[in-house]
């Protein structure tokens, strides 16, 4: 196909975003739902169950986005490549480095499930998860290990299909599975049919199998030629130009996740300083505001399709204006999402978790994030252009001064030297949200970034 004939290159810049970002949005709204229904499930568990299992659930959570950040190593330098080439009319160079990928993709899935086999109890510790919580937890994170080894080819098999504009396969595979987790994770906990109830083991069990399946069911797609797509065990190599090239991109994105990852622990262990009424609190606020990242992702994985498409076809017009139409209409989201938190934040903590100290705690602190959700959009879709143009070390500085000169001493200040506690913490995470939008959308503006070599 030759760039004239793609349609992502030729369409109305409006219409080609909504109709990319749509699918993405459904699939991440099951995503959410999955997320949102583990932690529902832990926090309405009886008695000191819920407290011990929404510790479990919210560590899983955290090494859940670890293990994203990990597995983005090869995702980001898979999308961008693979859109270039597609934008350029190179399928045999886009086939060839989805073939790259998947093979890099099992041996990082494989290292992540041998090291959470040996420092799960660790990891669990230094997430601030302590006394009864604590063997639950490092089971539930053994466990949901070797889901994550799956989720590593899906992850990547995902930003591959995207790369080449192809949004509604992972959404309809994942939407899916998704769906099933929800219904095997409930029935295991609770005991449906001939299943015993197995309480908080049993939200970990249904994530599993999902996640296993989604992958087995990606890989089985890919297996016969999608858009000029295929696997082929003779092309999966772990060395070579084309490894580099994805690698050289996605080094940079991964780096500044994980430096952002090590942060955000340092500020989960902050709130852990505070108390296990704070900690769920925490984990329930910070799920329920994932919901702001479902937009602000999909907008942004659509803006980044458009933006490698546009550069490999040597039209830089049309991906410096997808970039601003993606924020434009992510933007619109984060009026709703705004109303949601700052006017029901009440509703919200009542239904996920039973403890009244645990919705005292939260609700301020939530309406407090809500009125910072359209900053917090802006930034990640512009991050996505970023990455999507092969910009990915810019990030990484972005992410070392807001996480660490502003998110951690700031909450810190005003959470522990002001005693503002709980609440004053999050006024660290709101400021970092400020200074990441600005700098971000700084960076885009400079279009610097269109004259990134990857």
């Amino acid at each position: 196909m030759s760039p004239e004939s793609n349609p992502l290159l030729t369409a109305p810049i409006r219409r080609t975003v909504i109709l990319l970002a749509l699918p993405v949005l459904g699939e991440q709204f099951l995503n959410f739902l999955v997320g949102t229904v583990d932690v529902y499930l832990a926090g309405n568990l009886p008695d000191d169950a819920s407290l011990q299992g929404v510790s479990a659930v919210g560590a899983a959570a955290y090494i859940g986005w670890l293990a994203s950040l990990v597995f983005s190593l090869v995702g980001t330098g898979t999308t961008a490549l693979i859109s270039r080439a597609w934008g350029a009319g190179d399928r045999e160079h886009a086939n060839k480095v989805l073939n790259r990928s998947i093979a890099l993709s099992w041996i990082i899935g494989i290292v992540f499930l041998l090291l959470m086999q040996f420092f799960a109890s660790h990891v669990a510790r230094v997430m601030g998860v302590e006394g009864d919580s604590l063997p639950i937890a490092v089971r539930y994170l053994r466990i949901d290990a070797i889901g994550l080894m799956f989720a590593s080819v899906t992850l990547v098999a995902s930003a591959a299909l995207r790369g080449c504009g192809d949004m509604r396969t992972p959404m309809v595979i994942l939407g899916i599975i998704n769906v099933l987790n929800v219904i095997m994770s409930t029935a295991m906990v609770y005991g449906w049919g001939p299943l015993e109830p197995w309480g908080v083991d049993g939200i970990v069990m249904g994530t599993t199998i999902s996640r296993i399946l989604g992958g087995v069911l990606l890989l089985a797609y890919l297996s016969f030629e999608r858009m000029g797509l295929v696997l082929k065990l003779s092309d999966w190599r772990l060395r070579g130009e084309t490894v580099r090239r994805i690698l050289s991109v996605g080094t940079p994105a991964a780096g500044e996740g994980l430096l952002t990852w090590i942060g955000h622990v340092i500020f989960l262990s902050m709130i852990g300083r505070l108390g296990e009424t704070a900690y769920n609190a925490h984990i329930i606020g910070v799920r329920v505001e994932a919901i702001s990242y479902l937009p602000a992702v999909a907008w942004g994985s659509a803006a980044a399709t458009l933006v490698g498409q546009s550069i490999g076809a040597n039209k830089p017009d049309r991906a410096w204006e997808a970039g601003h139409e993606a924020a434009m209409q992510c933007g619109l989201f984060g009026v709703l999402t705004t109303l949601l938190f700052v006017v029901r934040s009440d509703l919200v903590f009542a239904l996920m978790h039973n403890e009244t100290s645990v919705r005292e705690l939260g609700v301020p602190a939530l309406r407090l994030l809500g009125a910072f959700q359209i900053p917090l959009m802006l930034a990640i879709v512009y991050a996505h252009c970023l990455r999507g143009a092969g910009d990915t070390r810019y990030p990484v500085v972005i992410a070392i001064i807001t996480t660490y000169v502003i998110r951690i001493p700031v909450g810190y200040f005003f959470g522990f030297v002001l005693g503002m506690g709980f609440f004053g913490v999050w006024i660290g995470m709101t400021i970092d949200i400020s200074f990441r939008w600005i700098l971000n959308a700084t960076r885009y503006w400079s279009k610097k970034w269109l004259h990134v070599k990857v």
